[in-house]
């Protein structure tokens, strides 16, 4: 595409920002299951065993968790044509916040096992869940205002992804709020957003105008 001086304008495509991404996203969640620590009495070790169920909670939910990032960052990803400075740059900052979920996966599980500081961990995992959902937000309205969208998305599409996106905000926000008065309640509405958010988007595919109302 040509600048206003006829030089044509330099286009990144989003191969590498996907390439990197994924890279991330797979260290991030093998990083999860590092943190589970093997008991060391191997005398009681079923006891043990059993003892580590904080360990194994934390790990599936955010394992899950990450899967449903990733699930909606290719979502995203798939209907962009290019992407310019800005993008990369938002981009980085939401691989930061999926990188340090490790941490607060492991203080979660801590807090659970501890049965101390459990208010404190749940806000610490859910503002780091909702700060990646904000980035989120934050790419797809960039993304739509300098119309690095494919056009086969569809307005369709491109309001149910933006309307997605939102409800994470709302969902996690929420979560977040209650879990710094009743923590076990915010990790259960932090989980119950889960298979919500798994389903497919209506119109993610291009699809417009009748095809794009039927179910599923």
């Amino acid at each position: 595409m040509p600048s206003r001086t006829g030089v044509p304008r330099l286009t990144r495509q989003p191969g590498r920002l996907v390439a990197f991404s994924d890279a991330v996203f797979a260290i991030a969640v093998t990083l999860l299951v590092l943190e589970i620590q093997p008991p060391r009495d191997f005398g009681h070790l079923l006891r043990g065993l059993g003892a580590l169920w904080p360990s194994y909670l934390a790990y599936a939910l955010s394992f899950l968790l990450v899967g449903q990032v990733w699930v909606n960052h290719h979502v995203m990803f798939d209907r962009v044509r290019h992407v310019d400075r800005q993008v990369l740059f938002l981009n980085t900052l939401l691989l930061m916040v999926i990188a340090f979920l490790p941490f607060s996966t492991s203080l979660l599980a801590d807090a659970l096992r501890a049965e101390q500081g459990l208010r404190t961990a749940v806000v610490v995992y859910g503002t780091t869940l909702w700060a990646a959902a904000a980035l989120f937000n934050v790419i797809w309205a960039r993304l739509r205002r300098a119309r690095l969208l494919d056009p086969g998305l569809g307005p369709l599409g491109v309001r149910a992804i933006g309307r997605r996106f939102a409800l994470a905000l709302a969902w996690i926000g929420s979560g977040v709020l209650v879990g710094a008065f009743l923590p076990i309640a915010g990790v259960v509405i932090i989980a119950a957003f889960l298979p919500a958010y798994y389903l497919p988007i209506r119109g993610e595919d291009g699809e417009d105008g009748e095809s794009a109302h039927r179910p599923g």
